[in-house]
């Protein structure tokens, strides 16, 4: 029996839909955990060098105690020390980024290490008076970006590897800070890496979700040909 020109027509629109499609998207790695962590290129150049033999969550636990008693102590508002905080961070948390997490508590890794990231910038930026718009607007860039992130997962599409390297990682985005706090560009260090961050992840995010297909339309498609 001939087949449909229709059906076929469909068939074919949607195959090169979805060969576009996986040019610009890239699949979803083996552990999702590994990618809520959002390391940056120092952290996972750490985790190459171990080759995932270091259990990431008790070393980042006790990352998590050091930088809470370096920032009640006001580690953050002494411009000599404050690389310490995410120096201690990255040597403790960095090499785990190559472990495939697959623990039974392994899942706890990423909350730990936003609530790390996001109490730092917090309080350095109001233990060296930056204007508290300019700490929204920087935690509001990295926020929109990790809930991006988490509903990319959540859809089987994950950001382009070079994101995670321009987007500077948790740890490369606390060194930045730190760097700004001891050169006394805190205030301007805030902006700067404010907007940065809001072009660039609003950009690609902005991209990605336009060229992913529309689930609608290929449900409708797949139920004509039932």
């Amino acid at each position: 029996m001939a087949r449909r020109p229709g059906r076929a027509a469909r068939g074919e629109g949607r195959d090169r839909a979805e060969t576009a499609i996986s040019v610009q998207l890239t699949p979803v790695p083996r552990s999702t955990v590994v990618a809520y962590r959002d390391d940056g290129p120092l952290s996972r150049g750490m985790g190459a060098l171990v080759a995932g033999q270091l259990p990431p969550l008790p070393p980042l636990i006790a990352g998590a105690f050091v930088i809470g008693v370096l920032l009640l102590i006001g580690v953050a508002g002494s411009d000599g020390l404050a690389i310490f905080a995410p120096a201690v961070t990255l040597l403790l948390a960095g090499p785990g980024s190559s472990h495939p997490h697959d623990g039974r508590l392994d899942w706890l890794v990423p909350p730990v290490v936003r609530m790390i990231e996001y109490t730092f910038i917090a309080a350095c930026g109001y233990a060296h008076d930056v204007p508290p718009v300019l700490i929204f607007i920087l935690l509001g860039a990295m926020a929109f970006h990790h809930y991006d992130l988490v509903y990319r997962l959540r859809q089987r599409v994950y950001p382009p590897p070079w994101l995670s390297t321009f987007g500077l990682g948790w740890d490369g985005r606390m060194i930045v800070l730190s760097l700004s706090a001891i050169a006394g560009f805190m205030t301007g260090g805030f902006a700067l890496l404010g907007a940065y961050l809001w072009l660039l992840f609003g950009w690609e995010s902005l991209t990605c979700w336009l060229a992913a297909p529309r689930s609608g339309v290929d449900a409708a498609d797949m139920g004509t040909q039932d």
